[in-house]
């Protein structure tokens, strides 16, 4: 597909300048633009590598100078080359599927209007599913869960029965909601399992990543606020109370009956242990170990971890050791106390 510039600008209400009439014809990354491409620029930080890109025309931010190249000034860039991309290689939403013969759905589960149900799906009884909602091949739901309108359940992903999902949810493939949580108790010389009786809970707009886990409660719901993110390969334990609009990067982990407050942000691979609380909008980085309560703000590193500046200052002084130990050393034999 092809299409001027200037009626690029048109599709986004964005300030054209430059030949309107340019053709083209694909939409691409500044590193992989080139003729006849239109790329895009977020902000102002990303602008040298706009004049070392080979595209045609570019989406700029409102303020950008863009040096004789053809432009289209938009507030929000990333939106607009969104629109932009859907456009020129004919994305368009998927028609409703209905449900597909060879999904199974039990006859006591209610399915809402304009939903889809791919081939293979299983929807036990009692289940209720909201309109619009798309749910793909192999995805098993157990028996009285609820969900919301437009939600999306992708290949493969299994919730367990009683498990909740508020409105415009995403599930990616393979996530496992409301598998029991890891209890136990130590009895007559064994490991005794603690019946799993809670559920899991998950808010409006949230998004949990593939192969992501999220564990029921024991006796309670383990809940995920409104608008929270979760990413690949995340675990979530039993009893959690995760807050509205969190970010959990991939390969972390959260112990049981923690909780969180809004905005928080855990970074790759950080672990949290079992009861605690992490405050307000705190950011705690990388391959962080958190061993007790983060008050709200705070940015935590390292393992066990401690406030950023701390941390920073820590690393500093190991960067320095083998200095530090040299000095040791001349100081001991000035001394006459040898190695």
């Amino acid at each position: 597909m092809t299409v001027t510039l200037g009626a690029l600008a048109e599709l986004v209400h964005g300030q054209l300048s430059g030949d309107g009439c340019l053709v083209i014809a694909a939409a691409r990354t500044l590193r992989e633009a080139g003729s006849g491409d239109i790329t895009f620029v977020e902000d102002d930080k990303h602008a040298p590598l706009l004049h070392e890109s080979h595209a045609s025309a570019a989406v700029v931010p409102l303020s950008l100078a863009a040096n004789g190249l053809p432009v289209i000034r938009v507030a929000d860039p990333l939106s607009a080359f969104v629109t932009i991309v859907r456009h020129l290689h004919g994305y368009v939403e998927p028609q409703p599927h209905g449900i597909d013969p060879r999904a199974y759905v039990h006859g006591t589960a209610a399915i809402g209007p304009d939903a889809s149900v791919f081939p293979f799906a299983f929807v036990d009884e009692g289940t209720v599913i909201g309109a619009r909602c798309r749910i793909h091949s192999g995805v098993a739901i157990g028996a009285r869960c609820r969900i919301g309108d437009d939600v999306t359940i992708y290949a493969n992903a299994v919730l367990y029965e009683g498990t909740v999902l508020g409105k415009r949810v995403i599930i990616h493939a393979n996530a496992v909601l409301g598998a029991d949580g890891f209890g136990y108790r130590f009895q007559n010389g064994k490991h005794v399992k603690v019946p799993q009786l809670g559920n899991v809970q998950i808010g409006d707009d949230c998004e949990i990543g593939a192969c992501a886990t999220i564990d029921r409660g024991t006796f309670m719901t383990t809940r995920i606020g409104e608008g929270t993110k979760i990413d690949n390969l995340v675990q979530v334990a039993h009893n959690c109370q995760i807050g509205k609009h969190n970010l959990f990067v991939s390969q972390m982990g959260i112990a049981g009956s923690s909780s969180t407050g809004e905005y928080v942000v855990i970074a790759g691979q950080a672990g949290i242990v079992d009861h605690c609380h992490i405050g307000d909008r705190a950011m705690i980085g990388a391959k962080a170990g958190v061993t007790k309560d983060v008050a709200a703000g705070l940015r935590m590193l390292g393992a066990p971890a401690t406030p950023e500046r701390e941390q920073k200052r820590i690393l500093m002084t190991l960067e320095k050791l083998p200095e530090i130990r040299k000095d040791m050393q001349r100081i001991k034999q000035q001394l006459g106390m040898g190695e």
